[in-house]
């Protein structure tokens, strides 16, 4: 009955005949199927979504990749020569203020004072010296398997995990291996400046002026293939050593 008064049914009948227009209207308005959109999302549409998504990361990362230098590979570094002192710069004189921050640094780190009765022991001071810095200290080298070693003196420029470069007072580079070798350093005592001014006069007019003796330390090479940054964060321990 509600089909008979339906609107639509009423427009087709002005148009069409009777049996027509209820067959129109049977067809494409009482039995027309309605199509809804499912409540869940279609599994297939998400996948080509993440895909999506994923390929267009991807793409940015590339692009972010060729932007981003390249860090260069241990060989290339020593191919280019990185690290490689040039001949002009391989001059003692050019590392003595370099030696003279050095031992400020070892001042420092030792709490060692000027015008103080500074005590340094192998209980507080060990691990400290153990671990420190040895760019632009003074090392000798008192013992060794190789002879013609026993006796060079420099400034060191470059440590490294096996050696130690130094710059002599010929200014001369040379390559020291740290295994099989016992070097030996100085840490002057600190002074004051007018202590320093007065040292200078007394040694410009001949006098002893009968400074502070320096700290002398040993350093077995063998027991030290680390490198500098390495050393920062190790701790060491007091051991007996059977090489020596």
């Amino acid at each position: 009955m509600a089909s008979q008064n339906h609107v639509a049914l009423d427009l087709l009948k002005k148009a069409h005949p009777p049996e027509v227009a209820t067959a129109i209207f049977t067809d494409k308005v009482l039995h027309k199927p309605l199509r809804l959109r499912p409540t869940s999302p279609d599994p297939n549409s998400q996948d080509a979504r993440a895909q999506r998504r994923r390929h267009r990361l991807h793409k940015k990362e590339k692009i972010k990749r060729r932007q981003r230098p390249k860090p260069l590979s241990a060989k290339e570094k020593r191919v280019m020569g990185i690290y490689e002192i040039p001949k002009d710069a391989q001059k003692y004189d050019l590392y003595v203020p370099l030696h003279e921050m050095w031992a400020a640094y070892m001042h420092e780190i030792l709490g060692m004072k000027p015008g103080e009765q500074n005590r340094v022991t192998v209980q507080n001071a060990g691990p400290k010296i153990a671990s420190a810095d040895y760019h632009g200290s003074k090392l000798m080298v008192t013992r060794s398997k190789c002879v013609s070693m026993v006796g060079l003196e420099g400034i060191v420029v470059r440590d490294t995990k096996f050696t130690f470069q130094i710059i002599t007072r010929k200014s001369e580079m040379k390559i020291i291996p740290k295994r099989h070798t016992i070097f030996q350093f100085q840490i002057p005592q600190p002074v004051t400046s007018a202590q320093d001014t007065k040292e200078d006069r007394m040694e410009i007019d001949g006098i002893d002026s009968s400074s502070p003796k320096p700290l002398i330390f040993e350093l077995n090479g063998s027991q030290f293939e680390n490198r500098a940054t390495d050393r920062a964060t190790k701790k060491f321990k007091a051991r007996n050593l059977t090489d020596l």
